[in-house]
């Protein structure tokens, strides 16, 4: 898994939603969706739990601004997440 990847979570209470990764360790991952899980509170998940995906997403926005969870939002609605219940 790589930064900037979409995964979906296979187990917790988040099971079947779209995250992104935001940083990884070695057998695990810190991935946020930008409603439950915002940039500054990443979830730790170890990679056996989660499905990548062939989707990639830059992380910089545009204008120089910091990344902020509408733009994690946005990436996901554009993957066709809903996002969480």
């Amino acid at each position: 898994m790589i930064v900037g990847q979409i995964v979906i979570s296979k187990m917790g209470r988040d099971k079947g939603h779209a995250m992104i990764v935001m940083s990884v360790e070695t057998d695990y991952v810190h991935v946020v969706d930008g409603k439950r899980r915002p940039i500054d509170k990443p979830k730790k998940k170890k990679t056996k739990h989660l499905q990548h995906t062939n989707s990639i997403v830059d992380l910089v926005p545009p204008c120089g601004r910091a990344l902020q969870n509408s733009d994690i939002r946005k990436f996901l609605a554009v993957f066709g997440q809903h996002g969480s219940p």
